[in-house]
């Protein structure tokens, strides 16, 4: 099963995510398919960049995304 999610990179105490397309049985921050966006919690507002026609070309080809990742791509208005 292929899901839409973070891949944790940054140091100790200051994580910065990589939004990723991998395959389910894959570790956190293991192999992954494609890079689709980054997202920095720790910028006030929080830095959401995600590429929304990979993510909605990735999303109709029945990639599931994870609570996470779906609340990012609302906040960035890529779902509805």
């Amino acid at each position: 099963m292929v899901k839409i999610r973070l891949k944790r990179i940054g140091a100790k105490k200051s994580p910065f995510y990589r939004v990723v397309v991998a395959d389910s049985r894959y570790p956190r921050n293991g192999r992954f398919i494609e890079e689709i966006g980054y997202y920095n919690p720790l910028t006030e507002p929080a830095d959401i960049k995600i590429d929304a026609e990979k993510a909605t070309a990735w999303l109709q080809n029945g990639a599931q995304p994870t609570e996470t990742v779906r609340a990012l791509l609302k906040r960035s208005e890529i779902l509805k």
